[in-house]
């Protein structure tokens, strides 16, 4: 199964803070059956985003959680045009990718945050997160950088 989907896209979030961000990506991901229990997985990312912000420089914002309310590995995206204030020093995010991976599954969580944050670096790629109006287009994109080794 792809870790995203067209369908765990939004292109225009409406939210304005990061919990109702939060909340409207893993709306998605209970909407496609990939959360077995949305208020727990919520509770541990919430707890996860207590831990330490997840907002990077760049506009960006990973808000993640290993969490036994995940049934499959799975990345929502979102992007806000008008940004959320996710703690990071260069202003608010852009860009919010919800990573949601079962507890048992260390390494695939570590494999998508680094090679996520490795992509992400790359001035080109933020851009066409930004730019790109179709969430299949954007899917598809992710789901490909997620793939490389």
């Amino acid at each position: 199964m792809k870790l995203i989907t067209p369908e765990l896209v939004v292109l225009g979030m409406p939210d304005t803070d990061r919990g109702s961000a939060i909340v409207t990506l893993a709306q998605l991901l209970q909407a496609r059956d990939r959360l077995t229990d949305i208020e727990g997985f919520l509770a541990d990312v919430r707890r996860r985003e207590q831990q330490l912000a997840t907002g990077l420089p760049g506009g960006v914002a990973i808000p993640h959680a290993r969490s036994e309310h995940v049934s499959v590995p799975s990345v929502a995206f979102g992007r806000s045009s008008a940004g959320i204030d996710w703690g990071a020093e260069d202003g608010p995010a852009r860009l919010v990718f919800l990573i949601a991976v079962p507890m048992g599954a260390t390494t695939d969580h570590l494999a998508i945050l680094a090679k996520l944050a490795r992509r992400l670096t790359h001035h080109n790629f933020r851009g066409q997160l930004l730019t790109l109006d179709d969430p299949a287009a954007v899917a598809d994109l992710l789901q490909e950088s997620l793939n490389r080794a």
